[in-house]
């Protein structure tokens, strides 16, 4: 993932070996919907219910957000839960998640969808090198607009 980022320029450097590497991020922050690594990687709804409140406190403290980059279904999903409960959107149906699928959200945030970046899926071909910088190319272009 990293070198991708840097290549788009949302990290200074192509690698992360060790908290005190060096690598920061420009105009970007990453999270996670769920705190805790389930078994196959594969969240209950009651682990992730369990972890919104978290994922709402960090997105409460982004002031500027322009876009937001899902990384897998589970977290455009969590996304879109976020919205639900801020009152932002009174329904999740519309979104259909997809890789590069573009949604408009009612509080002006884009969100982008990408497969996510796991051994399964870079391993198979699900998800290219090329894939995953586009989603960040689209991503970079939608934030230089704001």
């Amino acid at each position: 993932m990293y070198p991708i980022l840097h290549k788009v320029g949302f990290a200074s450097q192509p690698v992360a070996e060790s908290r005190d590497d060096g690598l920061k991020l420009i105009d970007g922050y990453i999270t996670a919907a769920v705190r805790c690594a389930p078994p196959d990687n594969k969240p209950l709804p009651s682990e992730l219910m369990n972890c919104s409140a978290y994922l709402d406190r960090e997105l409460a403290i982004l002031k500027n957000v322009t876009v937001v980059v899902a990384l897998g279904k589970v977290a455009f999903d969590a996304y879109l839960a976020h919205l639900k409960r801020l009152g932002v959107l009174s329904s999740r149906s519309g979104y259909v998640f997809g890789h590069a699928s573009k949604y408009k959200m009612p509080n002006g945030v884009t969100l982008l969808a990408s497969y996510h970046p796991s051994n399964q899926n870079t391993a198979t071909g699900k998800l290219t090198a090329a894939m995953f910088e586009a989603v960040f190319q689209s991503a970079k272009k939608i934030a230089k607009q704001a």
